[in-house]
């Protein structure tokens, strides 16, 4: 339980100690020090919720520096699996995805840092999405891949004739044509 480490540098998973009784159950959702204790020094500025149905794919999103954003991710109702593509170029991680199943029953969270694509789909009849942002949105910075690229192999995990993509993210640009993140 805790902060638990992944293979894409600054990209974490945190599972909450939960304490359950007759009554319910209770858990610390968020906790400044526990982030900073994993050497995360995160600032939040912004809560954002969404609701979506069932094959619902919103994503792959991401903010373009200087409104770059970390976020922390989490899911209040229902189940979503989640996805992060690492679109920063002098990471050896580069190109690659990672996907979790976040629910309100596992409780789950990710800590996504800024420098990926992230999208969901719902795979619950509705799932509530749950997030902190480190920066506001801005519309000029925003990225976007298409989040049926062939090219990046993803498993959505619900039939093509099932998924509701806007028509933004239907449009976006493939992998390689996508609004490049800045190398260091």
């Amino acid at each position: 339980m805790g902060v638990i480490k992944t293979e894409f540098k600054g990209l974490y998973l945190y599972e909450p100690r939960v304490f359950k009784d007759d009554r319910g159950y209770f858990f610390e959702c968020y906790n400044k020090q526990v982030w900073r204790d994993a050497g995360v020094k995160t600032v939040f500025v912004q809560d954002n919720e969404s609701k979506s149905q069932y094959g619902t794919v919103r994503g792959l999103h991401y903010q373009l520096p200087p409104y770059s954003q970390d976020k922390l991710i989490r899911v209040t109702a229902g189940k979503v699996l989640d996805i992060v593509v690492d679109i920063r170029p002098d990471q050896p991680t580069y190109g690659k995805s990672f996907s979790v199943l976040l629910s309100n029953r596992n409780k789950l969270q990710m800590l996504i840092p800024k420098g990926f694509a992230h999208g969901f789909v719902t795979l619950s009849k509705t799932a509530v999405f749950s997030y902190k942002c480190s920066n506001l949105y801005n519309k000029e910075s925003e990225g976007q891949i298409n989040p049926l690229d062939k090219s990046l192999k993803l498993d959505w995990q619900v039939p093509k004739k099932d998924m509701l993509l806007s028509k933004k993210d239907k449009e976006g640009p493939d992998f390689g044509k996508h609004r490049k993140w800045p190398k260091k």
